[in-house]
C-alpha cells in the first residue's frame, strides 16, 4: 500500500498510470471479473472517489485500460515490422521482426497475454481494439510482402505470417521453458529460409 506522503505528492497523470497500471495487474493475476473500483482504490492504497475522479466508472477504467494496452502493443509492433523498403534480404528482416515481436512479448507478458489470449469475460471493446490492431499490422505486413517478397498474393502472405507469429508469441507465454525465444527464432530462420528458397 502506498504512504500518505506519496499519495499526495503524486501528480494527476501519475495517479491515472498508477490505476491503470493497478487495474492491468489485476486483469492478470485475476481476469476481467475481479476488477472493481473499489478493489482498485484498495490496491492503490486511495479511496473510491479518487477513481471515480479519474475515470467516471469502471467501463470507464477498464476503457482507458484497454486503450493504453492496446497502444502500447501497437507501437512496439510498429517499431519492428519489416516495410516495404527494409533491407535487401526479406528472410532476415522477417526473422528480426519476429525476434523482436518476442522480446516484446518477454518484456510484458501481461499486455500480450490481453492482446494474444483474451481472458473469459474480456469486454468487447478488447476485441475490437484486437481487431483494429491486427488489420493494421496486416496493412503492413502485405505491403512488405509485395514489394520484398514478391508474394501473389500479399493479403493472405500477410495473415499467414501473422498467424505464425501470434502462435510462436503464445507458445513463448504458455512454455517458455519448452518454447524459448531462441528456438522460435531460429525454427523461423529455418522456415523463412526454405520458404523464400
Amino acid at each position: 500500500m502506498a504512504s500518505v506522503s506519496s499519495v499526495t505528492r503524486m501528480t494527476a497523470a501519475e495517479r491515472r498510470e498508477q490505476l491503470l497500471d493497478v487495474t492491468r495487474e489485476i486483469v492478470g493475476e485475476s481476469g476481467f471479473h475481479a476488477v472493481s473500483i473499489e478493489a482498485v482504490a484498495r490496491r492503490a492504497g486511495i479511496t473510491r472517489p479518487i477513481v471515480y475522479g479519474h475515470f467516471g466508472d469502471l467501463p470507464g477504467l477498464l476503457e482507458a485500460m484497454l486503450d493504453r494496452e492496446t497502444a502500447r502493443a501497437v507501437g512496439q509492433l510498429a517499431a519492428i515490422l519489416p516495410s516495404a523498403d527494409s533491407p535487401a534480404d526479406p528472410a532476415e528482416a522477417l526473422v528480426a521482426a519476429l525476434r523482436g515481436y518476442l522480446e516484446a512479448v518477454a518484456a510484458d507478458p501481461v499486455t500480450w497475454r490481453l492482446v494474444l489470449m483474451p481472458p473469459e469475460g474480456a469486454p468487447a471493446m478488447l476485441r475490437e481494439r484486437i481487431e483494429r490492431a491486427r488489420d493494421a499490422v496486416i496493412g503492413t505486413l502485405a505491403a512488405f510482402a509485395g514489394v520484398a517478397i514478391a508474394s501473389p498474393d500479399p493479403p493472405v502472405t500477410a495473415r499467414l505470417l501473422s498467424a505464425t507469429s501470434d502462435e510462436a508469441a503464445r507458445l513463448l507465454l504458455t512454455d517458455p521453458e519448452h518454447f524459448p525465444a531462441e528456438r522460435l527464432v531460429e525454427h523461423a530462420r529455418w522456415f523463412v529460409g526454405r520458404l523464400l528458397g
